[in-house]
């Protein structure tokens, strides 16, 4: 398998279950909150971890027990938290309300942030980086780095040359509409002369990703029940890095991610466990495999 880098956050999450779907001026139940181990950052590294890459995981911490805790379990999977780092104060810390639909609200309590970029990530080797960050000034560490590996990074509307990625993937219902209506444009205008192609999730509906070269690819996504639709956007970064690691076109690697989020809604929790990764690999595997009589 690959080396891979993800550059995210590590968070506690206590996940409320709600009676009813939010609305302003209502009254809900809920559930006693649940903890679970949360994050963009971690819920990407593991999910390539389940896979069987080397992953290494480029986050910051508190000073307190809860951390010791989420590295703990990191560890457990397979994630190398060798390149996490520790930030004087809290953890991060979020709410994750979860409607009958499986919607999910998250409220972030506290936030361990880095005041400056994480140049330990230059010296990581990578088959592949995802960042999952809108931390500060990446943008020289981004350039150096993707001289020599593709780099997958979450669509933030940020400065001019903040983001230089080959691939960026933004949520459309995250994105504005400046960025819907051209989204090379403005990818461009994050990732500069780097960018190859610029991905969009459409929850149920699937994806679709605009390449440099006029390319338009759209892949759909299966019709599944829904439970759980926190990390989804993580399940489908992860499957995207899996595959370009794997030196997979975007022609292949665009369903490829749509299964891995589809099959992160289906389970309850916060990244795709290691049966559900295996499973998908082992459907890919069959997909890609020639028939036999």
């Amino acid at each position: 398998m690959a080396r891979i880098v993800v550059l995210g956050s590590v968070a506690r999450d206590e996940v409320i279950h709600l009676d009813h779907r939010l609305r302003e001026g209502a009254h809900l139940q809920g559930t006693p909150p649940v903890a679970r181990l949360g994050g963009g950052g971690a819920n990407t590294a593991i999910a390539l971890s389940h896979a069987g890459h080397e992953v290494s995981l480029v986050a910051a911490v508190g000073t307190d027990p809860l951390a010791d805790e989420m590295l703990a379990e990191l560890s457990r999977h397979g994630v190398d938290i060798g390149p996490v780092t520790r930030i004087s104060g809290p953890s991060t810390h979020s709410l994750v309300l979860l409607d009958p639909e499986g919607e999910r609200t998250i409220i972030n309590l506290t936030r361990a942030r880095e005041s400056r970029p994480p140049r330990r990530l230059l010296d990581l080797d990578a088959d592949c980086v995802y960042v999952r960050s809108s931390g500060p000034n990446l943008a020289e560490l981004l350039r150096s780095k993707a001289a020599l590996c593709p780099i997958v990074a979450q669509f933030h509307p940020l400065a001019e040359g903040h983001l230089p990625a080959q691939v960026l993937v933004g949520s459309h219902g995250d994105l504005d509409a400046r960025i819907l209506a051209d989204p090379l444009g403005e990818g461009r205008r994050l990732a500069g002369d780097v960018l190859r192609w610029v991905v969009i999730t459409h929850g149920a509906e699937g994806a679709e990703a605009f390449g440099v070269e006029g390319q338009r690819l759209r892949a759909t996504a299966p019709d599944v029940k829904v439970v759980d639709t926190t990390g989804a956007g993580d399940a489908f970064a992860a499957g995207l890095a899996h595959a370009l690691a794997l030196r997979l076109d975007m022609a292949q690697a665009l369903p490829l991610a749509v299964r891995w989020g589809a099959a992160k809604v289906t389970r309850m929790g916060s990244f795709l466990d290691r049966e559900s990764v295996r499973e998908i690999l082992r459907e890919s595997t069959g997909r890609s495999s020639p028939s036999r009589p």
